[in-house]
């Protein structure tokens, strides 16, 4: 079939497998050009390995380390008539890499808030790794199961307190307006936590210990986005500030729990990019379109690749990480620092309907959009008839 983007709202309803096999190995070249990631040891699991910062930390910790990786994604695979998802298409164009240069890749597909998910990796690590050095937990859901009670949660994304007026940008109006997001009640914002919060990585490190696959001196750490003065609203004081409240707590609750192994656990606060979780939520497309054009400007700006890779030479592994008030390692000091802030700040307060595509790097957002679903991407021909039948 012939695949060109459907884009409803803030989604893309479709991928492309050539698309996104190029996207991937945009990244893996990148990593190639690097220095070795010597200190990263060999055994990694990645819990949410199909898109974003997770499938980046497994490219990385593969083709920058050499290491064996497990991954645990929730991807629908493809029809005659339908496209999977990219993680899909993204996870078959790793398997295919690493195959070629020997690498061990093994991904598990399913709900990884399950228990029948935790027990499937659990006996895959006893079969071929042993056990493992590095647990990664990157996983990104509206919606969460609990394995005991069967309840199904959903997180909000609502300011806490009152309600909040913020601009905005709509993708698919290609229009910059106000919004108001009314305040969330208790339940939503228990809700939240319990879909994003640390209960989940806890469960997770607390099966892989009890079965015996943690390494001794074994690290893990959860992906976040803290913000600061104008997405605080929506992210630190918001619902899901509380969620990330309890991902501070499982940490500090791991690194008591775990002495045994010597167990470090941090929460990892990352940049603001284009990711699918992102352009889902309120001031976060104007935001990021206004902060991509600060930061190219300034020549700090980092994509996924760039920043976990980073964060694994120098926040994991790095002799001297550099960590927030709260503990986290804190990766994203080049777009949360007082100068560039600053500059957001200003723009932030002159973007109108009329100027924003002067302001803002809207160009970079949307190209950065696109290439998450194997779209815009150099070099392929989105006019070929493709097989969407891709297996891993």
């Amino acid at each position: 079939m012939v695949i060109h983007p459907k884009i409803r709202g803030f989604i893309c309803t479709n991928a492309h497998p050539v698309g996104c096999a190029a996207h991937v190995q945009q990244q893996i070249d990148y990593v190639k050009q690097q220095a070795p990631l010597d200190k990263v040891p060999q055994r990694v699991l990645v819990i949410g390995c199909s898109t974003g910062y997770g499938l980046a930390t497994r490219i990385n910790a593969a083709f920058g380390a050499g290491a064996k990786t497990l991954g645990v994604c929730f991807e629908k695979e493809p029809s005659e008539k339908k496209t999977a998802t990219a993680g899909w298409y993204n996870t078959a164009a790793f398997h295919q890499a690493a195959e070629k240069e020997g690498l061990y890749a093994h991904t598990i597909n399913g709900d990884a808030f399950s228990n029948e998910i935790k027990q499937e990796v659990i006996e895959k690590i006893k079969q071929d790794l042993g056990q493992v050095d590095l647990v990664i937990y990157s996983l990104a859901s509206p919606k969460r199961k609990d394995p005991v009670t069967g309840d199904l949660y959903s997180s909000t994304l609502k300011p806490i307190g009152q309600a909040y007026t913020t601009k905005t940008y709509h993708t698919d109006k290609d229009q910059v307006t106000e919004i108001t997001l009314e305040p969330a009640n208790d339940d939503e914002i228990q809700q939240t936590i319990k879909v994003m919060g640390g209960e989940d990585w806890e469960l997770w490190m607390a099966a892989l210990h009890d079965a015996g696959v943690l390494a001794p001196n074994a690290k893990t750490t959860a992906y976040t986005y803290i913000g600061k003065k104008l997405t605080w609203p929506i992210y630190g004081h918001a619902t899901i500030g509380k969620a990330k409240e309890d991902l501070d707590r499982a940490a500090a609750a791991m690194r008591t729990r775990y002495t045994d192994l010597n167990l470090e656990a941090y929460v990892s606060s990352l940049k603001a990019l284009v990711t699918q979780a992102s352009s889902a939520i309120p001031v976060m497309p104007l935001y990021i379109s206004l902060i991509y054009g600060v930061m190219k400007e300034e020549g700090t700006h980092e994509g996924c690749i760039e920043q976990t890779h980073r964060l694994l030479r120098d926040g994991l592994y790095g002799v001297d990480p550099e960590l927030d008030e709260a503990g986290r390692l804190f990766m994203n000091g080049w777009e949360t620092n007082d100068a560039t802030q600053a500059k957001v700040e200003r723009l932030w307060h002159e973007v109108t309907q009329e100027n924003f595509h002067d302001l803002a790097d809207y160009a970079g957002y949307h190209s950065d959009f696109l290439k998450l679903f194997g779209f815009g991407i150099e070099g392929v021909d989105y006019d070929a008839d493709v097989n969407p039948l891709v297996t891993w």
